[in-house]
């Protein structure tokens, strides 16, 4: 039984999709459409707000990426990314591996695969496409570097890609701390510049991949507060505690004090 103080409790966004689901589009009101249908990622809101597309955190991201393949001793033949931006870390990437490897990346932006272009080369390639709608496309590696704090439907995201490669590296922001929580707009940042619309722990992101089905390999931080922080006057008196903390006790200083990725393998 529906009782009225729980009504009360729909929020804007309940509302449209059941105004969507139950009427015919012409009769949704524009406003509601207008919102359901904006995707900052394919209208150049995306670019706008950060029109470097995280290029700047590529050499970082390549870093961490083959620390992970040495500790594993893994040598793939063939690499994906999906999500892949502007393709440079799938260019960086290129130049440090063997020679014989190539590369794709996917795309659902138009104007990250216009970045792309000039990157693209006879084992490097490049497609605006949903690989997951890909019949043929398979893989002996997958990247999804910081791509499903993006996503609206992870849970189907995730198993959607999970076909396409035997494995997965993923790179997960960790969002949430006691210091971004204490702080106000910490979080709001995050969503309004670079449209993270889920925020996760380290458990939370490993548990996230378990139940949909990953098998967890490997893990570590990756300590981009650390090495990417820009010189704003909270993070130049920031960055040199975290550094400290995180080398005695890293849990405990990404638990409290934020300002670390996540790398995952994951088959």
């Amino acid at each position: 039984m529906n009782h009225p103080q729980e009504r009360s409790r729909l929020e804007p966004l309940d509302v449209a999709l059941s105004l969507q689901q139950c009427l015919p589009p012409d009769t949704v009101p524009k406003t509601i459409r207008k919102g359901l249908d904006r995707n900052i990622y394919t209208n150049g809101e995306y670019l706008e707000k950060n029109p470097l597309w995280h290029t700047d955190e590529s050499p970082f991201k390549v870093k961490q990426i083959l620390r992970m393949l040495e500790r594993n001793r893994l040598q793939p033949t063939t690499i994906c990314e999906v999500g892949c931006g502007a393709g440079e870390v799938l260019r960086l990437l290129q130049g440090k591996l063997d020679k014989s490897c190539r590369f794709c990346g996917y795309e659902i932006s138009p104007q990250a695969i216009k970045m792309c272009e000039s990157r693209t080369n006879e084992k490097l390639q490049f497609k605006l496409a949903d690989i997951s709608r890909e019949e043929d496309a398979f893989f002996d590696l997958i990247l999804v570097l910081d791509v499903f704090e993006h996503v609206e439907d992870y849970f189907g995201f995730l198993p959607g890609i999970r076909p396409k490669s035997d494995l997965k590296i993923f790179h997960i922001p960790l969002d949430l701390s006691v210091q971004t929580v204490f702080r106000k707009r910490a979080i709001m940042e995050n969503r309004e510049q670079y449209g993270h619309i889920h925020y996760f722990t380290k458990d939370t992101a490993l548990e996230t991949l378990k139940d949909v089905g990953y098998e967890i390999l490997d893990y570590f931080y990756t300590p981009r507060g650390i090495e990417l922080a820009t010189a704003t006057l909270h993070k130049i008196l920031f960055s040199p505690v975290r550094k400290i903390c995180f080398s005695i006790r890293p849990d405990l200083a990404v638990r409290v004090l934020g300002g670390s990725g996540l790398l995952v393998l994951a088959r």
